[in-house]
């Protein structure tokens, strides 16, 4: 089915997918299978030459053929067709982990003596990655926080001597835990104004807590947009996978180093993620709902302190209710708030909840609550903790599809155990 004139959500149960391919079954079976059988050994040689880089495919010639699921597979192909199509990207690379999409990114664009400018707040993975693993190959970083104008990035720039040696900005936004916004349109031309002839600085999104459907960072003019796809577009907490959108020029290349690295999703992960691909735009929508009523209710008790919700954010908020306003179409349903008190007592509130889950993780139909400064985040720099707001009372909550009522009745008498 063309996707012209359909809106993403229409197509997510049949894009991609001709059901006499297999018998006429209604949904796009389970591929499981390591290799595939060509026709003729002409053939054979003909996909590898193209999957390889070797010639380009001619007009109208099949695309890539089916040679070994390391290189592709029905069910990852039609996944990534279907992702590509939330965020109006040309291509989609698909990956077992959110953290292997991401990695693969930067390995990808960054070489020994290179720069990444990195965001901060950020997943606790990413930045271990970053700033413990990327320096073993002589890549460096420069961070940069939500309160950073251009010009202050530019200066800690040229303060490292790195003008010339940035080759990737990487942001995340919202920020986890905190739900700091970071200017993507700022950051895109700040990478057109440190690129110069074959020196291209590429802009990559890591878009989990509000993708795919409140965020597209692609039509702001970043290169990539990435995800955990674990989160809201598995949902359902049963599938680890990641995914990258981006334009076709650079998926040639992620998806090549994918290819070497091993670290493609599998069919059954492929096949996981059609499945909630289908309902992926009514539960966000509700747990965005559910979230509104919940941070109102949170907004009001005594027990809660500062609370990190972009629902709250006001014209008094200055520049972050501009990015707001100008980036997302919903305020999403990741919130975090300090409990009054210090880490026991955000330990107590935890411990006391019943119907919300203490887990990490979010994005999935059950509501999940964590405690970022000794989990998700217990690599983090203690002194760079305090100043990004991670302190030892702040509590993370990923509001699920539940009844709102219900929610707000678990976190009321959990509180009360405070």
């Amino acid at each position: 089915m063309s996707k012209k004139n359909y809106s993403p959500e229409s197509l997510m149960m049949s894009y991609g997918y001709t059901p006499e391919w297999s018998e006429g079954a209604i949904k796009c079976p389970i591929y499981q299978t390591s290799t595939f059988v060509f026709k003729t050994a002409e053939e054979g040689k003909s996909f590898f030459e193209i999957a390889y880089g070797i010639r380009e495919r001619e007009a109208g010639e099949k695309i890539p053929g089916l040679i070994y699921s390391r290189l592709n597979n029905p069910d990852i192909e039609i996944l990534e067709n279907r992702i590509a199509l939330w965020d109006n990207a040309d291509d989609c690379a698909s990956f077992e982990s959110g953290m292997s999409a991401i990695t693969t990114v930067m390995l990808e664009y960054l070489a020994p003596g290179d720069f990444i400018l990195a965001s901060s707040p950020s997943y606790g993975g990413t930045d271990h990655f970053i700033k413990h693993f990327l320096v073993k190959m002589n890549i460096h970083h420069i961070e940069y926080f939500p309160w950073d104008s251009q010009e202050d990035i530019l200066k800690r720039i040229d303060a490292a001597g790195a003008r010339d040696k940035v080759k990737l900005i990487f942001t995340e936004t919202p920020a986890n835990p905190t739900n700091d916004l970071f200017d993507i349109a700022m950051l895109v031309d700040l990478g057109k104004k440190l690129s110069h002839g074959e020196h291209v600085v590429k802009v990559a999104v890591d878009n989990t807590y509000m993708g795919p459907l409140w965020q597209r960072p692609l039509e702001m003019g970043a290169d990539f947009s990435i995800y955990s796809a674990t989160k809201y577009i598995g949902g359902h907490s049963d599938v680890i996978a990641g995914a990258v959108c981006g334009r076709q020029d650079d998926m040639i290349r992620i998806k090549t180093l994918r290819t070497f690295l091993g670290n493609m999703a599998g069919p059954w992960t492929a096949w996981l993620l059609m499945r909630s691909l289908e309902t992926l735009k009514i539960r966000m929508e509700q747990q965005a709902r559910n979230a509104a009523e919940v941070a109102e209710f949170l907004n009001n008790h005594p027990k809660v302190g500062k609370m990190h919700y972009l629902g709250n954010l006001t014209p008094a908020d200055g520049h972050a209710y501009e990015i707001y306003k100008r980036q997302y179409t919903s305020p999403g349903a990741m919130l975090s708030f300090q409990i009054v008190g210090g880490e026991a007592e955000a330990f107590r509130f935890l411990n006391g909840l019943k119907l919300c889950k203490l887990a990490v993780s979010l994005g999935s139909t059950e509501s999940l609550a964590e405690h970022p400064g000794t989990m998700t985040h217990a690599g983090v720099d203690p002194e760079l903790k305090a100043k990004i707001g991670i302190t030892p009372n702040l509590v993370r909550l990923s509001v699920g599809v539940e009844n709102a009522a219900d929610l707000i009745d678990d976190l009321n008498q959990a509180l009360a155990l405070v």
